[in-house]
């Protein structure tokens, strides 16, 4: 676990194994993939690109299962049987707290962790405090091969920039390893945009991102990047519903092949 594991364990709001997040973006789904050893602890992110909760195809795993920092991180075509594939959550709350604890800056609090406003913001209704902004939910997602954490999590090795490659990096640092759940864009209340938690580009936000025009098969395998949050705006400043590029919709599930 990660070494600011006691602070979110009083703040956690969200359930992320056989349940929704407050919105219900990333839910869970049919259960596809993680090895025995692993079991329900483990969790798996897919790609709206070449699946969805009924057939995933492809999830996250760490190249040749190899557990050291800077280890690239990929898609993989899903398996009971590949330990690379066996991810749980490290740490989970609002971003408010991971701001608390020191991992995010003052700056992505202030447009992602509601400048202190915790509450629902309900339309039409007066919001729970002046910053109308919600706090989002965010987490840390650690490499834990069978089962056993590594203290390694999906992240990237310096302040998000277009194209940095997301690579296995020491979890509870830093807000490099933190992947903030960007609801506010989530289509169909299923699958959403991940923030890194290093990100300062509050315009066009630093999201996870499989590399377009590239396949999971190809070889050498292309590696997961952050890039800038793709999509039409809209009149309330968001993307557009259907405008986000499924390359950076993504989908959570948990628990071994059936």
């Amino acid at each position: 676990m990660s070494i600011k594991s006691k602070v979110f364990a009083a703040a956690a709001t969200l359930t992320l194994v056989g349940g929704t997040g407050a919105v219900g973006a990333l839910t869970a789904g049919t259960a596809n993939a993680e090895t025995p050893s692993c079991g329900g602890t483990c969790i798996e992110f897919f790609n709206h690109e070449f699946g969805d909760f009924s057939t995933m195809n492809f999830v996250l795993d760490t190249l040749k299962q190899g557990e050291k920092v800077g280890q690239p991180q990929i898609l993989f075509r899903t398996s009971n049987g590949d330990p690379a594939e066996d991810y749980t959550v490290s740490d989970q709350g609002l971003v408010s707290d991971f701001n608390a604890a020191g991992l995010v800056s003052d700056a992505l609090d202030l447009h992602y962790g509601g400048a202190g406003c915790e509450g629902t913001i309900i339309p039409g209704d007066t919001p729970p405090c002046a910053d109308p902004f919600p706090d989002l939910e965010a987490y840390e997602v650690e490499y834990s091969p069978y089962g056993v954490d590594s203290g390694l999590c999906a992240g990237v090795a310096a302040t998000a920039t277009a194209g940095e490659k997301v690579t296995l990096q020491p979890c509870g640092v830093s807000g490099r390893t933190v992947w903030i759940i960007d609801s506010t864009d989530a289509v169909d209340d299923d699958y959403a945009p991940l923030i890194n938690g290093s990100d300062n580009n509050f315009s066009q936000p630093f999201v996870l991102t499989y590399p377009t025009n590239a396949y999971p098969t190809d070889m050498p395998r292309p590696a997961l990047t952050v890039a800038n949050l793709t999509g039409f705006q809209g009149a309330n400043g968001l993307p557009d519903p259907g405008t986000i590029n499924d390359h950076q919709l993504w989908g959570q599930d948990s628990g071994v092949h059936t």
